[in-house]
């Protein structure tokens, strides 16, 4: 009798503690799945926005090299004597609203946006939406060459819908419908407005390094512009992020990327560069 008391004791005792380590691993899965991940290490899957949002009170400093074509060859030494850059910062006015100011020599544009959250992946939400505007000034016009140029003239839009998902660990993707206006242009080969719809994404190959790309169809009535197709690899310091790109885009602005790509992949003309965010 007392045997079959042991036995069974041993036996609840045993059966309770499983049952209390299972439902521990429940709770613990149930509120890690609350915890909210963002899709992308960066602010940027290669050139285009990504749904990353920076924290509250935090900035970073943002450069961006693009050199020249690589088929170029030893001529440019491989497109490296004819580099365009971009120096800004993004500062998180909330934990869901970024503001952002960048100098770029690309027509020596200043450009100023704003990002901000509309949906997080968490919770009833499957994605994450994110808003993003941009004007971009073109200071490089002179009356010289424009003699009724206006200030207005110099300004350049994008209205972007960033709408990513996370679907594992290692594996996100994003849509990006954009708009852009410009008020000044070469009516010959290119549009005013511009309608495009992009997809982009990241794959994780290790704990710091990802794979990511992305393409953007633009619809246009002109097609002296390429659509815009980029590749990358980021790499996480612990400190900043490090961006690889190879782009068959140059322009580092906003709505330069989308609207003047003249690479074509088919023939080898495209153009490395790297992005580097420093974080505050």
């Amino acid at each position: 009798m007392i045997t079959k008391i042991t036995v069974f004791l041993f036996f609840f005792i045993g059966f309770y503690g499983w049952s209390q380590e299972d439902l521990l691993k429940e709770i613990d899965t149930a509120q890690s799945s609350e915890i909210y991940q963002p899709s992308f290490k960066a602010l940027q899957i290669v050139t285009g926005q990504s749904t990353k949002m920076p924290a509250k009170k935090e900035w970073y400093l943002d450069i961006s090299h693009r050199f020249g074509d690589v088929s170029d060859g030893f001529k440019s030494f491989f497109g490296l004597d004819h580099a365009t850059t971009k120096l800004g910062v993004v500062y998180g006015l909330t934990d869901g609203i970024s503001l952002s100011a960048s100098r770029h020599t690309y027509q020596k544009t200043y450009e100023f946006g704003t990002k901000y959250r509309i949906l997080k992946q968490m919770g009833n939400s499957p994605f994450d939406v994110v808003g993003y505007h941009v004007v971009d000034i073109n200071s490089v016009l002179d009356k010289d060459s424009y003699p009724n140029l206006r200030f207005g003239d110099r300004l350049a839009y994008l209205s972007q819908i960033l709408i990513s998902r996370r679907f594992s660990d290692e594996f996100s993707l994003q849509l990006t419908p954009s708009f852009v206006h410009k008020n000044l242009i070469e009516s010959a080969i290119e549009d005013k407005n511009l309608f495009s719809a992009g997809i982009g994404g990241r794959y994780k190959i290790s704990k710091r390094v990802s794979l990511n790309a992305e393409y953007f169809l633009n619809f246009e009535d002109h097609n002296y512009y390429k659509n815009p197709l980029s590749v990358g690899m980021d790499i996480d310091t612990g400190g900043h992020i490090f961006q690889l790109v190879f782009t068959n885009s140059q322009p580092n602005t906003e709505t330069g990327y989308l609207t003047n790509a003249t690479g074509d992949w088919a023939k080898g003309h495209f153009f490395f560069g790297f992005n580097l965010y420093r974080v505050f």
